[in-house]
């Protein structure tokens, strides 16, 4: 056992030794300034017998943070691409330590546990470490979570992409994971008391809806309207993820009525008229928290916090679009096209109807409608297609898949958190971004508390989604009508 401590400090020693070393070694192709810089502020690993007496690297830290925000957009990739490589894990030593492992697996259970901690231990990148001393900084949290969110562009636009960073990525996702679990969050209501940083930030981030101005700010926080954010202590004044609720009397069927109403002249909410929840927007903030759950937990929480204002409301349900319909829609129509199946989209009659309307090829002239949004200014065409449509958009719910769940990304995320696919809406929502991403369709998923964890754990476990009587008939009737 005696030589597993020696190999650690003549690691330690030439870590240290790297680390303290003359900056005048060759250049690479990151650049002599971002190699000395990477030098001076990633921490050598501390032997495995002191790891946990971490020196503080303050200091270190904050030249990191510095030089990494005086990066251009151009460096950014090159710097972080090369943290990851260069200062990640000790291969040679993970292997070394697989062999203790082996080697000890006879032995009493004790010394394989601990030669399970060393391998455990030498499996932590070393910049890990530079993470665990930037988090301790004021607004370190914010920066990590910004950080986060530049290595998702540059994976995505492909501006930088490797195994290592990847990786970085993977465990950057675990440790927000961990920072932001529901243990550590506030629950804010957002109101028009709520100071003025907060209430711009919540304009800025609305991603569903656009707000226009402070008058429509003030409408969405008002009477009969709910604002909820998540906060964390680390990032104070930053809005985590955004919930905005609509309190009514019925499920919504149209956005219009709820974020462009005029303002009620009712200074105080009657009660009486409230015994329904509609969750029409729901936004996150950070980017950089992407894949960290925090819509789920936020939209329990509200509903417990709605049960105690209001005790008799009896219905919880979401007014969502559905983003990628008119994308799906426009693929399914060129495939068909170029296949030349055109009688496998709609049935005879309603093939008919849209031929006496459109002159010349019908899929090809139809598309272009749909992709220009001409179609809604024909009174007939929209009467026409509403069937058609309403059948395909059930079934793009319902039917398409990704990994097995919903192809849909909303109807994902609350199939995962137990609601029901309970109704589609006719031109629900006809603002140019509405009619563009689906033709103005919206979606009810709608939460019946009482099913919420029986459903969540069985779409998780079988992917299997619950739907309403509605939404089934539609899409018996596209697996009749169309083959798709």
């Amino acid at each position: 056992m005696a030589r597993w401590p020696l190999l650690w400090a003549q690691r330690w020693k030439a870590a240290t030794w790297l680390s303290l070393s003359s900056r005048g070694g060759s250049a690479s192709t990151a650049g002599p300034d971002m190699d000395d810089v990477l030098r001076r502020t990633v921490a050598a690993v501390l032997p495995y017998e002191m790891r946990e007496k971490p020196a503080l690297q303050e200091a270190p830290s904050r030249e990191f943070v510095q030089f990494y925000r005086g990066l251009g957009a151009a460096e950014r990739p090159l710097f972080l691409t090369k943290l990851a490589a260069d200062y990640g894990t000790d291969h040679g030593l993970v292997s070394e330590l697989c062999g203790r492992v082996r080697e000890v697996q006879s032995r009493d259970l004790g010394t394989l546990l601990q030669a399970e901690d060393r391998l455990r231990y030498s499996l932590i990148p070393r910049y890990k470490f530079l993470i665990s001393h930037i988090c301790r900084l004021e607004g370190g949290v914010k920066f990590i979570v910004d950080l986060r969110a530049d290595i998702l562009q540059f994976l995505q636009n492909k501006t930088a992409d490797s195994p290592q960073l990847r990786e970085m990525n993977g465990i950057l996702k675990t440790l927000l994971s961990d920072w932001f679990s529901i243990g550590f969050l506030n629950l804010e209501r957002i109101t028009w008391q709520s100071s003025c940083d907060l209430l711009q930030k919540i304009s800025e981030y609305e991603a569903v809806h656009p707000i226009r101005n402070w008058a429509d700010i003030k409408r969405r926080v008002g009477t009969y309207r709910r604002c909820y954010v998540f906060t964390h202590n680390a990032m104070p004044r930053e809005p985590l993820i955004v919930l905005h609720v609509a309190l009514t009397d019925n499920i919504s069927n149209n956005i219009q009525a709820i974020v462009r109403k005029d303002p009620s002249l009712e200074t105080t909410e009657d009660v009486n008229k409230i015994t329904t929840a509609i969750f029409y927007s729901i936004s996150s903030s950070q980017r950089g928290l992407q894949g960290v759950e925090l819509g789920t937990y936020l939209i329990k929480q509200v509903v417990k916090e709605l049960q105690v204002e209001f005790p008799h409301m009896s219905q919880f349900s979401s007014l969502s679009p559905i983003p990628d319909f008119t994308k799906w829609l426009r693929g399914t129509l060129s495939f068909k096209i170029k296949e030349g199946k055109l009688n496998q989209i709609f049935t005879e009659l309603e093939y008919k109807e849209i031929q006496d309307i459109i002159e010349g090829p019908v899929l090809e002239k139809l598309q272009h409608l749909l992709c220009n949004n001409e179609w809604v200014k024909s009174d007939k065409l929209v009467q026409i297609l509403e069937t058609p449509l309403m059948r395909l958009c059930a079934w793009y719910l319902y039917g398409e898949k990704h990994r097995g769940g919903a192809l849909d990304p909303v109807a994902n995320f609350h199939l995962q958190n137990g609601a029901v696919i309970w109704r589609i809406n006719w031109l629900a929502d006809t603002s140019p971004r509405g009619l563009s991403s689906s033709f103005g369709i919206m979606a009810n998923y709608r939460y019946f508390l009482e099913d919420a964890n029986r459903n969540s754990a069985q779409y998780l476990r079988t992917r299997q989604i619950e739907a309403s009587k509605q939404i089934l008939s539609l899409v018996a009737q596209c697996q009749t009508i169309s083959k798709l």
